[in-house]
């Protein structure tokens, strides 16, 4: 595994009636946790080998002796009021100890270690990468030096256009950025 890289995964911290709120409403609280966890064990699969140290960065608080394996991930609590603020600390963070850092959510289930590896790889010959989501955000966002505090901040977030902002926010900061497939 490489240090240069670090891979940020942003989880909430698994509670029944607190997370995937839009999906409980049509599924229930007790289906809608279910599926989270699922999805959380599917993201410690394709993360643990990536060429990255994978970080998981908590929402509300630290769990030691989770099935978040000690000895493979670093471990963190977000920190911020909104997610641009919190994201931001995550990549300054990361930066301090690392070369290239990608982040990603925990639920994720089409994405595979190989197109993390890919991302990391991209970053070779591009200042960011961002993969699009069909929403219109993206599901993994990477940099290979330190974050402008401008991408993050003062942004609507969960809007259908976070991926076309953003692409427009990097060309008028002269980032060249990779589209992750």
């Amino acid at each position: 595994m490489s240090n240069t890289n670090a891979l940020i995964i942003f989880t909430r911290n698994p509670e029944l009636g607190k997370g995937k709120r839009r999906l409980a409403a049509t599924v229930g609280d007790e289906a809608a946790f279910e599926i989270y966890k699922f999805l959380l064990s599917h993201t410690r699969e394709i993360t643990k080998s990536v060429n990255a140290q994978p970080q998981v960065w908590y929402s509300e608080k630290l769990h030691q002796n989770d099935d978040w394996d000690n000895e493979i991930y670093q471990k963190h609590v977000q920190q911020g009021e909104d997610l641009g603020v919190r994201m931001q600390h995550a990549f300054d963070t990361a930066f301090k100890t690392h070369d290239k850092v990608v982040i990603i959510g925990s639920d994720m289930y089409d994405l595979t270690t190989q197109d993390l590896d890919k991302a990391f790889e991209l970053l070779d010959s591009h200042d960011a990468v961002m993969g699009p989501a069909i929403d219109g955000g993206y599901y993994l966002l990477g940099f290979k030096k330190q974050v402008p505090s401008n991408v993050f901040l003062n942004k609507e977030w969960g809007n259908r256009n976070s991926t076309g902002a953003n692409f427009k926010r990097f060309k008028k900061l002269k980032l060249h950025v990779a589209r992750a497939t």
